[in-house]
């Protein structure tokens, strides 16, 4: 009887608030459609939004800013998700919330500008020589370890490497062949070798080999053609805060006997710029600029606002979104009170994007997908009346519940939450309306500051 192999080892996957965005949900005219890409409704922001993901592409937006402006739990940190996976993988994208930049390591500004830098890209494009092939010989020369005789390391290694038109063999020294034994280099595994530094890049198994092994975590990849030894270009982005860090701990000898900080020297980042700029003008490289989403901007203050104005003029300056839930309030720092808790020199650069309050079958829509993202079977019954929950109370609200109603269904041993199971999750947790009227009923009994 044959024994059956079943995989029980299960790959940690968190569902988070917007794991279930694709995209904007555009068709080619930048028509915003009903459901799409996990996004529903905010036809109008979501268009808008299209628009700017064409100018960050064709260069167009660099130094600009946007606002994202609407009441809480209208979709404003969904769509800037949803523009950064527009945006695809080599544009940077950073998310930041505006309490992230009060900090006891670093001043407020400093923070600032690392989050700035962080969301410009440089995409260097390197030419390098490299030894491509699958490996079809393999020989070690072992050797009785000098500091444990009991042990035995490699002292070389014979490299036989082949592509589908040339094969070639290489004596290699002790420290790539003791990288091929960490690396778990076999017989019919497909690599590559940077042949000045020697760092080697497992890329896959060969399609021949990978038909002796039925169980296998390796990628198949088919042999790759032309000459063994080659030159090969490489393209990777950084960013410019990478390239800092790199920069700042090199340092000078003195710096051994400063404090370390996380605050990065301005003279650093102007011989960061330089190199770059240099590289441009060389054609080695071009630079990436990416998004930087502020959310919660009404947390900051009137000297981070200014920091920023100034900022976005330079000509190194990321396309900067920022979001807000809040009506007129007063400027941090200031007794002033403006649209959004923002100064309005820099509210009038800003292209404004606003976002509505969902609809009732909207929020029926976004409550199935995240049924659907989470795994959890919810009856029809309990879909309406969490709808209602949406529609009355809150949509987050309502998302918050499917969990807890999920847990309530399984402990009556059913994989389908029912309107009993939604009941139950709602008398044991409140929402903002209902935490009010509990700090009201309670509120001499409660801790006043």
């Amino acid at each position: 009887m044959a024994s059956e192999i079943r995989e029980i080892a299960q790959r940690f996957e968190r569902i988070g608030a917007h794991s279930h965005i694709r995209g904007l949900g555009l068709d080619e005219n930048l028509r915003a459609k009903d459901v799409a890409d996990g996004l529903v409704g905010q036809k109008k922001a979501r268009e808008a939004a299209g628009v700017i993901v064409r100018l960050i592409q064709s260069g167009k937006m660099a130094g600009r800013g946007i606002l994202m402006a609407g009441p809480p739990g209208t979709g404003k940190t969904a769509i800037a998700v949803a523009i950064s996976k527009e945006l695809g993988k080599d544009i940077p994208f950073v998310q930041t919330s505006a309490s992230e930049f009060y900090s006891a390591e670093m001043k407020k500004t400093e923070a600032l500008i690392q989050s700035m830098r962080k969301a410009i890209g440089v995409r260097i494009r390197e030419v390098r020589t490299v030894l491509e092939g699958e490996v079809t010989g393999l020989d070690y020369n072992m050797v009785p370890n000098p500091y444990n005789p009991t042990q035995k390391i490699p002292e070389s290694a014979n490299l036989t490497l082949s592509t589908k038109d040339d094969k070639r063999t290489f004596s290699v020294s002790g420290r790539l062949a003791l990288q091929f034994m960490q690396y778990g280099i076999q017989v019919g595994d497909i690599i590559v070798i940077d042949k000045e530094t020697g760092r080697i890049s497992p890329v896959g198994k060969s399609e021949k080999a990978a038909k002796k092994y039925d169980l296998g975590d390796s990628e198949i990849v088919e042999v790759p053609s032309g000459r063994v030894e080659k030159e090969k270009e490489f393209t990777y982005v950084v960013t410019l805060h990478d390239l800092d860090e790199a920069n700042a701990r090199r340092g000078s000898i003195f710096s051994l006997f400063t404090s370390q900080t996380r605050e990065i020297d301005g003279e650093v980042r102007e011989a960061v710029d330089e190199q770059v700029k240099r590289w441009v003008e060389e054609g080695r490289a071009e630079l990436v600029p990416g998004v930087l989403f502020i959310d919660e901007t009404h947390l900051m203050d009137i000297e981070l606002f200014a920091f920023m104005n100034r900022a976005m003029e330079s000509e190194m300056a990321p396309i900067i979104i920022l979001a807000s839930n809040r009506g007129f309030s007063r400027i941090r720092g200031t007794d002033i009170s403006a649209p959004h808790g923002i100064p309005l020199d820099l509210l009038d650069r800003l292209l404004i994007i606003t976002t509505e309050p969902y609809k009732k079958e909207e929020i029926r829509t976004i409550l199935e997908i995240r049924a659907a993202e989470s795994g959890i079977m919810l009856s029809e019954n309990a879909l309406n009346r969490l709808t209602e929950i949406g529609e009355e109370n809150s949509m987050r609200y309502a998302v918050q519940l499917l969990a807890p109603s999920h847990e309530f269904a399984k402990l009556r041993n059913s994989g389908k939450v029912e309107v009993e199971d939604v009941e139950r999750a709602a008398k044991i947790f409140a929402d903002v309306t209902q935490s009010s009227s509990y700090l009201r009923k309670w509120e001499e009994r409660l801790i006043s500051a």
